[in-house]
């Protein structure tokens, strides 16, 4: 079993963007790191060597969070890829943080759309969680990520947002059930970030970022670096009496 000094986590779409900034993150907590990836093999060997460099253990796996049917096999990857990288068939903490944009008016919304993100954002969250809960170690933790889009609303973001919301709703329920194992389970809900998301809409915009700035108490759109470091603190023993929140990590958007 990995000792309190040799925790491990696992975050899901950690080749890019913001799972990249956190796993680096947690990986300077004193943390080793598996991050997945889907289909860009080659960033994620970027951030496995970024993080072995500063001298914690991490490793890769392939990863397509929008099919479940692939999870059992992707258990047994894992099990396998722990037991010869890290010495150890369990791991502390799950971050869920895979995920593409999708933005659609609700008159333009196909049900191929709606699934699409349904499978990847809500039902691939759950049922991941719910393979891997036999190798999460009691005590560890589970940080899902949401968005800003649950608490305020821009058009076109309905679907995505509505998969989110759900996201939220069952990390409420993991905080309750998986409390007597003292696993903990908190949402992040980063605001508007420049980053690869939903074709970099808002980094490739000037005009969006005036916008988005207008409407933040902190003045400036969100980048990757401003949410690495609160999925890093979750995943620590100062956040051990925290279980159950949404924590939103937007600048002050629309308060």
């Amino acid at each position: 079993m990995a000792t309190r000094e040799s925790k491990i986590a696992l975050i899901t779409g950690g080749s890019r963007g913001l799972g990249r900034d956190m796993a680096l993150r947690i990986a300077e907590k004193g943390i080793d790191v598996v991050i997945t990836y889907n289909t860009n093999e080659a960033e994620a060997d970027k951030v496995v060597a970024q993080i072995r460099q500063s001298g914690r253990k991490a490793s890769k796996l392939q990863l397509n969070t929008g099919v479940v049917s692939s999870f059992g096999l992707f258990k047994e990857h894992l099990k396998e890829k722990l037991i010869e990288d890290f010495g150890t068939d369990h791991f502390d903490f799950l971050v869920n943080n895979a995920g593409v944009g999708g933005y659609q008016l609700i008159g333009d919304v196909t049900e191929q759309f709606f699934d699409e993100l349904m499978n990847i954002h809500f039902k691939g969250v759950y049922f991941l969680t719910q393979e891997l809960l036999p190798l999460l170690n009691d005590g560890g933790g589970i940080v899902n990520i949401s968005s800003g889009l649950t608490r305020i609303t821009y058009p076109k973001s309905s679907a995505y947002a509505a998969m989110k919301g759900a996201v939220e709703v069952f990390t409420r329920y993991l905080g309750k059930e998986l409390g007597s194992r003292g696993i903990r389970a908190n949402t992040v809900a980063p605001g508007a970030i420049m980053t690869d998301f939903g074709n970099a809409h808002l980094r490739n915009s000037e005009e969006s970022q005036k916008a988005v700035s207008a409407v933040t108490a902190l003045g400036r759109p969100g980048v990757a670096e401003d949410i690495g470091g609160v999925v890093a603190f979750l995943c620590t023993e100062d956040a051990r009496w925290i279980t159950g929140q949404r924590i939103e990590a937007s600048g002050g958007m629309f308060i």
